[in-house]
């Protein structure tokens, strides 16, 4: 691919990667056609620019940023997933500095994982007219993909044969983490410090189940995590890969171990990309780790092809729970009981694939989607544009536009939206306050014209309010709060009756909150809170 985009680019061509180790495996590659290239890598101990492609890695030429002084018509960025908007980062400083010379360069991500811990998808537009991730997303659209079912149904890859840990498996479960789901090193040693006879029995497993492989990765999640690991395998037959190993005895290391000389090889949150056993055929995962990406790498380690191989075994021993072929990517599971739902667009038509609910037949009975999707082309100006309808949404009070339920500024008039924890806690002061946490309402007639609406919280108090929809501005609030919602916004509806109201009414969805303020003759509701999003529990929620 690189050399037929070197045959039709103007300019020159630079193919960046982030560990020495692609750096020489994709120029390798590229001269095995009998094409000329440079290296511009200070671990490969090489730094030329001089043919039309030169391979880099990203960290030599950050700090060299001056030799790059003329233009290139592409850059290429292998492992594009490590990309970030960070504009600090050495990637971003290496496509300003290219940009700078040429405003037209192009940029072009490979990667086989293309999501990131913290970001979710790293692109905005797919190919075939669906949103992934967001406008702030380092890629602004994905031109083609392989899906790793595809690839190994193809040959192209080496089947995974996913084990369960069946003899001894550890619970991570219980440890704190980050913000990004990350453990500390400090709690992870002590929980396997009191774990060590389940790493004895996971290991004599392995050791069991490998019997007939031909080479075995295991992943293990600290320093002394892995030295304990290796203490259990064959000295002669085993070796231990970390960060703290010097380049020289990690080359050797590795070029044994793909000489076949050693068998095992254990390692800590390194070779997970730029790493290409292809004999490798048994994985044994005995860490923790929230990224999706992540763990697809660890896991194409063992799924590169080889002669003889047949599959590779993967065994999870830290419980991840990953789908290897459907990532969770994205929006977080929102509880434990969700799962994927479709739900189509009323505007546009489009599939969207949302977190979700469904009773027993299937039928789908909540999701947690927020905005179509899917992606329209403007006639006028031929770009791509994603579908601007909102299942859920926050109303602006100044101009009516709908936006996005955590928005803090409308996107149509720019005016400041008022936060709901703002106005929950400014009710909540009020001593002429009342403020229910709505876990559903009743809707009858009353009268010809008009329909009653009672709001209930958890304990039984309750509040109403009356539309009379033979009023024109009264109709507007009822279709702008409760028509645009009907069937969790699947099927938005304007409502002229009476009738056609009673004839919905199990498919109204009722606000989140209520504030009501003393009245002569009771409560007056002044607000209601629809598809709320803050600190404050929702009703029926855990307390």
């Amino acid at each position: 691919m690189i050399a037929e985009l070197a045959r039709l680019a103007k300019r020159k061509i630079l193919v960046l990667a982030h560990v020495k180790e692609l750096v020489e495996q994709n120029c390798e590659k590229y001269q095995s056609y009998g094409l000329k290239a440079s290296i511009f890598s200070a671990g490969l101990k090489q730094k030329s620019l001089k043919e039309q492609v030169t391979f880099g890695s990203v960290q030599s030429l950050g700090a060299n940023l001056a030799q790059l002084n003329e233009p290139y018509s592409l850059l290429i960025i292998d492992e594009c997933h490590r990309v970030d908007n960070t504009e600090t980062t050495q990637y971003n400083k290496v496509i300003s500095q290219l940009k700078s010379l040429n405003p037209d360069l192009k940029v072009l991500g490979l990667t086989a994982t293309p999501y990131r811990l913290g970001m979710g998808w790293i692109y905005h537009h797919h190919y075939h007219g669906f949103v992934r991730g967001s406008s702030e997303s380092p890629f602004v659209k994905c031109i083609y993909e392989l899906p790793l079912r595809y690839m190994i149904k193809n040959k192209f890859l080496t089947p995974p044969e996913v084990l369960d840990a069946a003899i001894c498996h550890y619970d991570f479960a219980a440890l704190a983490t980050d913000s990004f789901g990350r453990v500390s090193g400090n709690d992870l040693n002590q929980m396997l410090k009191e774990n060590q006879r389940a790493t004895k029995a996971i290991i004599e497993q392995v050791i069991e189940l490998s019997n007939e492989r031909q080479g075995v990765m295991i992943f293990a999640a600290t320093v002394e995590h892995a030295k304990e690991i290796l203490s259990y395998l064959a000295e002669h037959n085993a070796v231990l890969v970390t960060g703290e190993t010097d380049n020289t005895t990690r080359d050797n290391i590795v070029r044994d171990f793909k000489a076949r000389k050693i068998k095992y090889l254990v390692n800590v949150s390194v070779l997970t990309t730029g790493f290409d056993a292809p004999h490798v055929d048994f994985i044994a995962i005995l860490r923790p780790t929230e990224s999706v990406s992540l763990y697809q790498q660890i896991v194409g380690r063992g799924l590169r092809l080889s002669p003889g191989k047949t599959d590779c075994l993967v065994i999870d021993y830290a419980g991840n729970g990953f789908d290897l072929f459907y990532p969770e990517v994205g929006a977080k599971k929102p509880s434990t009981d969700s799962e994927p739902v479709q739900v189509l667009c009323p505007g546009c038509g489009f599939a969207n694939t949302f977190w979700g609910k469904t009773d027993e037949q299937g039928k789908v009975i909540e999701h947690f989607g927020r905005r179509c999707q899917g992606l329209l082309l403007d006639d006028e100006t031929a770009q791509s544009q994603q579908c601007d309808y909102r299942f859920r949404f926050k109303e602006c009070d100044s101009c009516g536009a709908e936006n996005d339920i955590a928005a803090r500024v409308c996107h149509a008039c720019q005016a400041l939206l008022v936060d709901p924890d703002d106005k929950l806690r400014a009710a909540l002061n009020l001593k002429d306050a009342l403020v229910l946490r709505c876990s559903g309402m009743t809707i009858e007639p009353f009268g010809s014209e008009k329909v009653k609406i009672t709001y209930f919280d958890e304990d039984g108090a309750s509040c109403d309010e009356v539309f009379n929809l033979a009023v024109k501005a009264a109709c507007y609030i009822f279709n702008q709060q409760f028509g645009k919602r009907v069937a969790l916004g699947k099927i938005p509806s304007t409502f002229a009756n009476v009738a056609e109201v009673l004839a919905a009414k199990a498919l109204l969805a009722h606000p989140d909150f209520v504030i009501a303020r003393k009245a002569k003759y009771g409560w007056k509701i002044a607000d209601k809170i629809f598809d709320y999003q803050g600190v404050f529990r929702k009703a029926y929620q855990e307390r």
